[in-house]
């Protein structure tokens, strides 16, 4: 029996941040995107319903490879076990001003 590899992909986007899990993982041919094919979500066997991740299945329902541009992924993690996707508000986003990373030095 072959083990198939599986990722967990976690990134940004608009104001929520994104949970979810896929197969294939690749850099892409347009430049700054990562190419991201079979999602993965769960099984409808249990009568508990998530609706983060029916919420997902309905937003990637028909997609064949997704592209996520490079800066907005947080982390990618290659996992033993399938977790529940997810997607979650980004509590920070819109609400607070960021500087841009340079010399910490602010001159008024």
């Amino acid at each position: 029996m072959t083990k198939k590899t599986l990722f967990k992909i976690t990134f940004a986007n608009q104001e929520a941040i994104y949970e979810i899990y896929a197969r294939s993982i690749k850099e892409s041919e347009m430049f700054g995107f990562l190419e991201v094919e079979e999602l993965v979500f769960g099984e409808q066997t249990a009568l508990v319903v998530d609706p983060s991740e029916e919420k997902l299945k309905m937003e990637f329902n028909g997609v064949k490879r997704t592209f996520i541009p490079m800066h907005s992924i947080f982390r990618i993690d290659e996992v033993t076990k399938q977790g529940t996707a997810k997607v979650k508000d980004n509590l920070g986003y819109g609400n607070k001003v960021s500087p841009f990373p340079g010399t910490g030095k602010i001159k008024d």
